[in-house]
């Protein structure tokens, strides 16, 4: 199963052409057994971390070797949305958006948003995680969520940001609970879809910028009335399929001994997918209150 997030397709156990690598053993899938037993449509995953079968040539380093635990997972994901919520609240704070600054803070959070999607392309490419790299990623990614809070909370819905605040926690806890009791199964038909919508969704808002840049007022609709907000409600629903992928991905990862330093990388996705479902929280939530 690979995952179209790419930081998780790093621990993915798949071709990208869907069929299996071939490894000495096979694993069962994680959950096996639970409740129902095994998903016999599914095949079952395999180790990417296993040794080959002529090992024995070469001398076994992983004896020794620490591997990722749920707790580094948790840790790293904390140090993550520490630095993005610390940074936010510093944009908040020293970047105003009132009539005479509104400009120059924007055009900063702009620059902070580029910066940040550069660094998360670097780091999406490179054969090993970096945490320079994902701690700037999270740092920049703060600015710009501190600079459009702020400027949607003075301008357009005032307290809207504690709302989408607690609407992304909601999300991400009801996600939780649903994957860990298998209400949601990630199989590769539900990667297939999610990564299908999400294509559609991509482009529908590359579309949308477009039009907007070149003078077609508020471009097709996604940021006002039912059409934006159903719009973003679809964007939240990705978010959550998104969010249960990820925690698919870092389960896989620790059952099969993934390396620790692997636990930046289920930072680094988790964050990211955290910060889409929020984006997409405040657009909903802005439109409904702009709109009373």
């Amino acid at each position: 199963m690979r995952s179209s997030n790419p930081v998780f397709s790093r621990l993915g156990f798949n071709r990208d052409d869907g069929s299996p690598r071939p490894a000495d053993r096979r694993l069962q899938p994680v959950g096996a057994g639970f409740a129902t037993g095994p998903d016999l449509s599914e095949p079952a995953p395999v180790n990417p971390y296993a040794q080959p079968a002529n090992s024995y040539l070469v001398k076994d380093t992983r004896v020794d070797r620490t591997t990722m635990t749920i707790d580094d997972v948790v840790v790293r994901t904390g140090a993550t949305l520490g630095t993005v919520v610390l940074t936010a609240v510093l944009s908040w704070v020293l970047l105003p958006v009132d009539s005479t600054g509104i400009g120059r803070s924007y055009g900063i959070g702009v620059a902070a948003a580029l910066v940040a999607f550069v660094l998360s392309m670097i780091q999406a490419f490179k054969r090993r995680p970096s945490p320079a790299l994902i701690l700037g990623y999270a740092a920049f990614e703060g600015v710009f969520l501190g600079v459009v809070s702020n400027a949607t909370s003075t301008w357009i819905a005032p307290g809207v940001v504690v709302q989408a605040v607690l609407g992304t926690m909601a999300v991400s806890a009801g996600v939780l609970i649903a994957y860990k009791r298998r209400w949601i199964r990630v199989t590769r038909r539900f990667y297939g879809f999610v990564l299908a919508a999400a294509t559609g969704f991509l482009l529908l808002m590359v579309v949308d910028l477009i039009f907007s840049a070149f003078g077609a007022g508020h471009g097709l609709g996604f940021d006002s009335g039912a059409t934006g907000v159903l719009f973003g409600i679809i964007g939240i629903v990705l978010g959550a399929a998104f969010l249960a992928l990820d925690f698919k991905q870092v389960e896989d990862g620790i059952a099969y001994g993934a390396p620790r330093q692997e636990s930046w990388l289920a930072a680094f996705g988790l964050t990211t997918t955290l910060v889409w479902i929020y984006l997409e929280a405040l657009r909903v939530l802005s439109i409904l209150q702009s709109d009373n």
